[in-house]
């Protein structure tokens, strides 16, 4: 019996795919009712694989849009980098897809059996003994189960107790993100757009019929607190010179639609599990956004960890998922945190606008599919 923590894209996912395998499993969640928050996430072709796998793509193509086109340009439009996903649609059967968050996780919770997800369960701590675990629960009850899967999150409760080292780390940007209730104008719809400025940027995706998404990144520091009466007007003042679309987007955003967070990342553990117990998702590598993969490497962690224990169902795996995943992952991790800094840079902007616009597109494409292969 597997006991999973965690209701969020990978403990989802995971359960999917043990349900997909007929592995056993239970499923706990702190919350009382699904609840995810944020905007919109975009998931690459390297999750869509997964998520074709577990059964669930029909209905998760159909909750967001597809996106065909990735622009990486200056405050102007003016494009550094311009990329068809037209090619990894021909490679893998389907390009980049946008949906927001909370539309995901209903998706992946509807696909499940209810009596296997336990809302309501805060976790509180666990204890090994004699190769089992006892999960306690914040409301007193326990679960007893050989083997504990962490998919708490970046706060995860399971790594604070397996490893209280850990930490998590303050990228010095600060990010805003918004849904509009309605859509692009046409030439926008299927194209993924980052602009980049002086010390700021603006990115923005169609996600449904009636959604748009958008986020706005600034250095700052950390904890600063807003006033939702002048928010508005401090981004449009912030982004007054980029193209006039993004003016759009912050005056047709309802301030409720609009969530601030600081951007962070996991600061890379040396493991990410112990004995009978093991970490998945951000609870194990949370990743800063810039690169699209937070999300799709939970996912993908979910499918290996997955096939590993349907091809040895009596042995502990943790290791050799660990061995499997380490490598590809941190290099996720530490790339996510590199595109951001330079994304952000103040000084020598022009300089790193020039630079990228004459990357050659056969690099782009290489980097681009060595994230989006699964490989077996």
């Amino acid at each position: 019996m597997y006991t999973i923590i965690g209701a969020g894209i990978g403990g989802l996912t995971t359960a999917l795919i043990f349900e997909k395998l007929n592995i056993e499993y239970q499923l706990f969640e702190k919350a009382k009712a699904p609840n995810a928050l944020g905007a919109g996430i975009w998931l690459a072709p390297n999750a869509l694989q997964v998520l074709e796998f577990a059964g669930v793509l029909d209905n998760v193509l159909k909750a967001g849009n597809t996106v065909n086109r990735i622009t990486l340009s200056n405050e102007k439009l003016k494009p550094l980098a311009d990329v068809s996903q037209l090619p990894a649609k021909e490679k893998y059967g389907f390009s980049t897809l946008a949906i927001h968050r909370a539309k995901l996780q209903l998706v992946l919770i509807e696909a499940l059996p209810k009596e296997k997800i336990h809302f309501n369960k805060p976790f509180k701590s666990y204890t090994q003994e004699n190769n089992a675990v006892t999960v306690t629960f914040k409301d007193g009850s326990i679960t007893k189960t050989n083997y504990l899967i962490g998919a708490d999150g970046i706060n995860s409760k399971v790594r604070l107790q397996l490893f209280p080292d850990s930490k998590i780390r303050y990228s010095g940007q600060t990010c805003w993100r918004g849904v509009m209730k309605s859509t692009l104008p046409i030439e926008y719809k299927e194209r993924g757009i980052e602009m980049w400025g002086k010390g700021i940027r603006f990115g923005l995706s169609q996600l449904s019929k009636n959604e748009t998404s958008w986020f706005a990144v600034q250095k700052s520091e950390a904890f600063q607190k807003d006033d939702d009466s002048i928010l508005k007007e401090k981004l449009l003042t912030l982004f007054k010179d980029f193209n006039p679309i993004v003016k759009k987007l912050i005056n047709n955003t309802e301030i409720k639609d609009i969530l601030k967070n600081d951007i962070t990342d996991l600061k890379p553990i040396k493991h990410w599990q112990k004995d009978n117990i093991c970490l998945i998702g951000d609870a194990a590598h949370a990743t800063t956004p810039n690169m699209g993969q937070g999300g799709a490497q939970a996912i993908e962690g979910a499918y290996y960890l997955g096939k590993l224990i349907a091809k040895n169902p009596i042995e502990n795996i943790f290791k050799t998922f660990e061995k499997k995943r380490f490598k590809r992952v941190n290099s996720i991790v530490k790339q996510s945190w590199f595109t951001g800094k330079i994304a952000n840079l103040d000084f020598g902007y022009s300089i790193r606008n020039a630079i990228f616009s004459t990357i050659p597109k056969k690099l782009i494409d290489k980097n681009m599919y060595s994230v989006y292969d699964l490989n077996e």
